[in-house]
């Protein structure tokens, strides 16, 4: 499974061609908007304005952590956008792990596909970053911060 072919939408539900992003890093981050680490919107969005000739960030809606992202497309739109001024791309909502994971999250968790670690997603705001030529660098869980050097030393910014 190439990365670049992995297909998922946005929360308008209109496909994002993840190979439109080749030559730039992408950070994924399952997000939800009733979580303690909700506030990383404000520092993730902080980022993607300084950084963006070269980074994707990309919000991936999740609700399986706590039943912390329980809203529909619509009104997760509307939180991101009234609460943390969210102008980078969010996905539609998806299941990160479990029966029902999603084929990105199957190859950004499985080493198989992904030819650097298998992990599992822990809780909300963990994050997964890959390389402008489609290849896992990393993945970070929650506590790490958007602009922490652990991220931002993978970075060219």
């Amino acid at each position: 499974m190439n990365f670049y072919n992995i297909e998922i939408n946005s929360l308008q539900n209109s496909p994002i061609l993840l190979s439109n992003f080749k030559g730039k890093y992408i950070l994924f981050v399952n997000v939800a908007s009733k979580c303690g680490f909700t506030p990383q919107y404000k520092e993730l969005e902080e980022m993607h304005k300084k950084h963006s000739d070269n980074l994707v960030i990309i919000g991936v809606p999740c609700n399986q952590f706590g039943k912390q992202e329980p809203g529909n497309n619509e009104e997760i739109e509307e939180f991101c956008k009234v609460n943390y001024g969210v102008s980078f791309l969010i996905t539609e909502k998806i299941d990160v792990k479990g029966t029902n994971q999603h084929p990105l999250y199957t190859w950004l968790t499985t080493r198989e596909l992904n030819n650097k670690k298998s992990s599992s997603v822990k809780w909300n705001f963990q994050k997964y970053l890959i390389s402008p030529d489609g290849k896992l660098i990393d993945y970070y869980f929650s506590i790490t911060k958007p602009m922490s050097s652990k991220i931002t030393k993978h970075i060219k910014i």
